[in-house]
């Protein structure tokens, strides 16, 4: 599922469940990430991203109302506390993703588990189809805080997703898709609750600068190798001077290396 486009995951995974024995979907589906979706809170009229992480049965929270839609009466919430520090959360990722992605969807999750707590942040950013291209960069980054008196370890999950395909004159049609999953872990002093937010902000930014320049390495430096190898733009035997060159060169070193 890693290797396959973004954008046709839930048709891919759909004909994945119709094969796998039914007892294996539930891990499945908690083992494949998927684009994320958009949903309209109806309480504030602000949009939000919807995934596993803020989905009790058919019905999904608000991070702004902190409702679920469809209503559900007995729906899990965070704690009162874990509710500030996701309201705080959600307002400091909407500065960081005007900052960032200058438009988009962001949205922050906060929940109990055991005797620790987990952070979601979600950032959606679609292509407007100008000029015949489009595309989407999907980001998820689940926290896992365990917090040890005035300082927190905190485990980061990031999955980046992305597609981006045109259909030009210039260009010709190209299709460059795909995800990447890392995790890090880190610890930081907190000394009150709002400094979990500036923590969890700080490795977001590191980690999808990170990803960011190697996707950018994977989609377009490789491609442009590819390209080279294809069609150079320096003539044949030019390459072929530089490639017993290059060869002489490292003949050379391997010799003074020797003595």
């Amino acid at each position: 599922m890693r290797r396959l486009p973004p954008q046709n995951v839930e048709e891919n995974l759909s004909k994945l469940l119709d094969l796998v024995h039914p007892d294996l979907a539930d891990e499945l589906l908690s083992a494949v990430d998927q684009p994320l979706k958009v949903k309209r809170c109806a309480k504030t009229g602000k949009d939000y991203l919807i995934c596993d992480y803020n989905r009790d049965g058919d019905s999904y929270r608000s991070p702004w109302s902190n409702e679920y839609e469809p209503e559900l009466s007995d729906g899990s919430v965070p704690s009162p506390r874990l509710r500030k520090l996701e309201i705080a959360a959600n307002e400091a990722f909407d500065t960081y993703r005007e900052m960032y992605y200058e438009g988009g969807i962001s949205s922050v999750y906060a929940f109990e588990i055991d005797d620790k707590f987990a952070v979601v942040v979600l950032l959606k950013k679609v292509g407007d189809g100008a000029r015949r291209m489009k595309g989407a960069w999907d980001s998820i980054h689940v926290f896992e805080v365990q917090e040890r008196g005035r300082n927190a370890h905190y485990k980061l999950t990031s999955t980046i997703m992305l597609y981006m395909i045109t259909s030009n004159q210039d260009l010709g049609q190209m299709n460059l898709s795909g995800s990447m999953t890392r995790q890090i872990e880190q610890d930081a002093p907190v000394d009150d609750p709002s400094a979990h937010i500036a923590n969890i902000g700080r490795m977001v930014e590191d980690m999808e600068m990170k990803m960011r320049n190697s996707l950018q390495e994977v989609y377009f430096g490789k491609t442009k190798d590819i390209v080279n190898d294809l069609r150079s733009l320096s003539s044949l035997e030019e390459s072929r001077q530089q490639a017993k060159l290059q060869k002489e060169l490292v003949g050379r070193l391997m010799d003074l290396n020797s003595k």
